[in-house]
C-alpha cells in the first residue's frame, strides 16, 4: 500500500507532462500555449524603474502603449501579443505565436521592451531570417526553445524547370496550410527550397507535399545548422516617374502596365511592408517593400528629384 501511494500521484504526473507538452492549447490563430506545471501565485516587487509592470497594466495602459505602434496596420495583432504577454506573466507559462511579418514583430518587439516583467525571444530558424516566431513569458521561466522552428528541405530536380519563391509558398498553402504557419521560403537553386514551419506541421507536410508547379519532389526534415543560406539576389535600375503613388512605382519595378498594376491592387494581390493595399495612390518611400502575387518583391531604393520636378526612384528587384 505504501508503495502504491508513491508510485501513483508520480505515474500520474509523468502522464500529464506528457499530455501538456506534447498537445499545444490554440488560443487564437496566431497564438498557441505550453503550461509551464509549476506556476505558482506570486506578487511582483514595486519598484521605480520607469518600465510598466504587466500586473498592474489595465486597459487605459494597453491603450498607451499601442499609441506607439507606428505602423496602424499592425495594431491589432499587436494588441493580441500584448495581451498574451499578460497573461505569460501572471501564470509564468510561455507562449509561442505564429510567424510574423517584420512589421508586427518589430512594433511587438518595442512594445514588449517597455514591460518589465516579460521577456521576448524571437526566433525565425537562421539570423537573417524575415519572418520570426515570438516567444513570450515571465522574465524567470522563459528560455530560447529550439523547437519552435523547424525546417523541411524540399528536394527534385529543378534544372529543367526552375521554381520561385512564389511556386513553392503556392505549392504549400495549396496542402490547406496557412501562411502564418510558415517562415522564409529559402531558394536553393536547382536543388530546391529549405521551408521553415512550425513543428507541429513538418510530417503533414512531409506526407502530402508531392509536387512543385510540374516538378515531382520529396520532403525531409533537417536540423536547423544544416540550413543553407545565401543573400538573395537583386537586380538595381532606375525610373524617372512624376509621383511615388504606388501603382506608378510597382508597374515600372515589375514591367507590367498600370492597368494590370491597378487590377492587381482591386484583387488584393499587391502588399507594400506585408499589409495588402487598398489604394492605387498609396505614396512610397525609400525602405518600403511592395510584394505583388506570382510577380515576386521589390524594394524601393535611393529616391532623388529631378529639374523638371518629377522622380528618380532606384528599384532593387529581387530575383
Amino acid at each position: 500500500m505504501a508503495a502504491a501511494s508513491v508510485t501513483s500521484p508520480w505515474l500520474l504526473r509523468k502522464a500529464f507532462q506528457a499530455l501538456a507538452f506534447s498537445q499545444p492549447l490554440h488560443t487564437n490563430k496566431h497564438l498557441s500555449f505550453y503550461g509551464n506545471l509549476c506556476s505558482f501565485p506570486f506578487q511582483y516587487p514595486l519598484r521605480s524603474s520607469g518600465l510598466c509592470h504587466i500586473s498592474q497594466v489595465i486597459k487605459g495602459d494597453n491603450d498607451v502603449l499601442l499609441k506607439g505602434v507606428g505602423d496602424k496596420s499592425a495594431i491589432e495583432e499587436v494588441k493580441h501579443i500584448l495581451d498574451t504577454a499578460r497573461r505569460a506573466a501572471t501564470r509564468r507559462e510561455v507562449f509561442h505565436t505564429d510567424f510574423l511579418t517584420p512589421p508586427v514583430l518589430k512594433e511587438s518587439m518595442i512594445v514588449l521592451q517597455k514591460l518589465a516583467d516579460v521577456k521576448a525571444v524571437a526566433q525565425g530558424g537562421y539570423p537573417q531570417a524575415e519572418r520570426c516566431r515570438l516567444s513570450i513569458g515571465h522574465s524567470e521561466v522563459l528560455t530560447n526553445d529550439p523547437n519552435v522552428v523547424a525546417i523541411i528541405n524540399i528536394s527534385g530536380n529543378f534544372s529543367f524547370q526552375p521554381c520561385s519563391h512564389g511556386d513553392f509558398l503556392g505549392a504549400i498553402l495549396g496542402k490547406g496550410i496557412a501562411r502564418e504557419k510558415l517562415g522564409d521560403i529559402i531558394l536553393q537553386g536547382e536543388k530546391g527550397a529549405h521551408v521553415l514551419i512550425v513543428p507541429e506541421l513538418v510530417d503533414f507536410l512531409m506526407s502530402t507535399l508531392d509536387k512543385v508547379a510540374n516538378v515531382s519532389v520529396s520532403c525531409t526534415q533537417i536540423p536547423l545548422l544544416a540550413l543553407e543560406y545565401e543573400p538573395p539576389r537583386t537586380q538595381s535600375f532606375k525610373t524617372i516617374e512624376a509621383s511615388l503613388r504606388v501603382d506608378a512605382l510597382a508597374s515600372a519595378g515589375f514591367k507590367i502596365s498600370r492597368s494590370k498594376l491597378v487590377d492587381l491592387i482591386s484583387n488584393g494581390d499587391v502588399r507594400v511592408n506585408w499589409a495588402t493595399v487598398t489604394k492605387n495612390g498609396t505614396t512610397l518611400k525609400t525602405g518600403d517593400i511592395i510584394s505583388v502575387s506570382g510577380k515576386g518583391r521589390l524594394k524601393i531604393g535611393e529616391i532623388n528629384s529631378t529639374k523638371k520636378g518629377k522622380f528618380s526612384v532606384e528599384l532593387i528587384r529581387y530575383l
